[in-house]
């Protein structure tokens, strides 16, 4: 699987919340998954999404998820690298 980093792809997210980056994990099927560096409210957060295709061709957020700080990936980062091998 391939992470696709594409400044030229718009983001389906509307201001005040300001794109830095962003990288498409995932876009298939009408789903679209993607970890974007924003800035909200002058504080940067990490933020995994998840968008559904709407029928008019738009996208609709169904899942937000903010990383706040290193320590709290951190954190995470050590439960899932933990678990990950039992997918195999």
């Amino acid at each position: 699987m391939e992470i696709k980093s594409s400044k030229d792809e718009k983001i389906p997210i509307a201001p005040p919340l300001k794109i830095l980056d962003h990288a498409t994990i995932n876009k298939k099927f009408g789903w679209w998954s993607a970890v974007v560096l924003l800035e909200s409210w002058g504080r940067k957060q990490l933020c995994f999404y998840l968008w559904q295709k709407k029928p008019d061709g738009g996208w609709r957020r169904k899942q937000k998820f903010a990383v706040h700080s290193q320590e709290h990936w951190a954190l995470m980062s050590e439960a899932v690298d933990k678990m990950v091998g039992e997918l195999n």
